[in-house]
């Protein structure tokens, strides 16, 4: 069979301009197999079913946030790429059983793309599949499905080669940016092409049935519009969600421009980020407890009067164990709704906005006891958290804010802080003292005087 290759930059994009050139048309098979979804999908179709099933495609995208898109993808560790990919999109479409969607779609994955598929796990794949796409007719589910596959091949692909190296145009951790991904490493080199009718291409002729390749790597040109998405007509219509979802993946949600980053004065600098890299992070946030609990042994010995920091914050024995212990409940709750994958809760926490009147009472040995029962046991979860993430998910996926290595920095830092800004009361070491007595006439801090 003829096979004709083009390989620069104006016959790529007019092959695929060209409405004689059409993707190699798919065999039906059995309702129900990776050969019939190819045969109903927008992909390997022409003329109006194309069209037919593209407005399928285009509808779905349609109603998909792409703010929904980066959190989801920033969020939900997994470190198989595809599988993370295929969640995030069945979850924004509202999907039930992403997961198990993800597995189902990489199985169909592995054959789709196959002219002569013959995989009876994708199969099966894919018959479970069908009723999952929660539409019952069978054309709309099938292009959802291929939209989940092709997403999850591509947009995974493209998150591989922007973590792979090139150290010219690499960011943090050595990923590089996705335009970069784009114009040099592309997530796909080539396309193929069927002549349903003659036609020529840069004054060569196609005949009728002829294969065509277009070789997209070697018809790379700089300044010119990356190929690997295609070319109008035809252009991937989740081009702009591919893009969402790698950059949440590699880049995670926080948006420079959008404030949600630490102000400029608290990024870390070199010094200190690669001071922290060599840090056990896992060990900082029960470092921290320790040092505070230190301190809290000479709080029994407290009088009564608070304490006013160099910021001018007020602080009592038990406010700062509240403070603490908020601190780290807030920034836990934050993490585990990001490996999940779930929106974060806003806080309504007071913090040292406030000093009540239960901060103000003595500061007993048993309330010390319960305060090292309750932050050793809070410094030990964080511990066994850390200490069970992957490295590089200390760094990857950051969600809306920090990365979770700069939290457990900031957490450390904030225990040692809350702790330092009362410091101690009395020798460190000694043994704790009795409780203190309060007059009648101490009142409760007002919100204004903490301030």
């Amino acid at each position: 069979m003829n096979e004709v290759i083009f390989a620069r930059y104006e016959d790529v994009t007019a092959a695929l301009a060209d409405p004689a050139l059409v993707p190699p048309p798919a065999t039906p098979g059995r309702y129900g197999t990776v050969a019939w979804l190819r045969s109903a999908v927008a992909r390997f179709s022409a003329g109006e079913p194309h069209a037919r099933r593209r407005a399928l495609v285009l509808a779905d995208l349609a109603r998909l946030d792409q703010g929904l898109l980066r959190t989801l993808a920033a969020g939900g560790y997994e470190p198989d790429v595809r599988l993370r990919v295929v969640r995030v999109l069945a979850t924004a479409l509202g999907l039930a059983g992403p997961e198990a969607v993800a597995r189902d779609v990489k199985a169909v994955a592995r054959a789709y793309f196959d002219p002569a598929p013959d995989d009876p796990e994708a199969d099966v794949a894919v018959a479970r599949l069908l009723p999952a796409m929660g539409d019952a007719d069978a054309e709309t589910a099938a292009n959802r499905i291929g939209l989940l596959v092709q997403a999850c091949e591509a947009t995974a692909a493209l998150v591989e080669h922007a973590r792979r190296g090139g150290v010219e145009h690499a960011g943090p951790g050595g990923v590089r940016d996705l335009a970069a991904v784009l114009r040099e490493d592309p997530p796909v080199r080539a396309m193929r092409r069927f002549a349903a009718r003659a036609t020529v291409i840069g004054g060569v002729a196609v005949p009728a049935g002829a294969q065509v390749l277009l070789d997209l790597d070697a018809a790379r040109e700089p300044g010119r519009e990356p190929l690997a998405f295609g070319a109008e007509p035809r252009l991937c219509p989740g081009r702009a969600h591919a893009l969402v979802i790698a950059e949440g993946i590699l880049f995670g949600a926080s948006d420079p421009a959008d404030g949600s980053l630490p102000p400029a004065g608290e990024q870390l600098d070199r010094a200190e980020q690669d001071q922290l890299d060599r840090a056990e992070p896992a060990a900082l946030i029960p470092a921290a407890v320790r040092h505070m609990l230190a301190l809290a042994e000479t709080w029994t010995a407290w009088d009564g009067r608070p304490v006013v920091n160099a910021d001018g914050r007020t602080y009592t024995p038990h406010k700062v164990v509240r403070r603490v212990a908020d601190h780290l409940v807030d920034h836990l709750a934050e993490v585990e709704a990001r490996l999940v994958g779930a929106p974060t809760a806003p806080d309504h926490w007071h913090a040292s906005l406030v000093t009540t009147p239960a901060d103000l009472a003595p500061f007993t040995v048993a309330d010390l006891d319960e305060a090292r029962s309750r932050l050793t046991r809070l410094g030990a979860i964080w511990a066994h958290r850390i200490a069970a993430l992957p490295e590089r998910q200390l760094d990857d996926s950051p969600g809306t804010g920090w990365s979770i290595r700069q939290i457990v920095r900031h957490l450390a830092e904030g225990t040692a802080y809350y702790a330092d800004s009362l410091g101690p009361i009395g020798p460190v070491g000694a043994a704790p003292a009795g409780p203190v007595t309060t007059t009648e006439e101490q009142s409760p801090m007002t919100e204004e005087q903490t301030r």
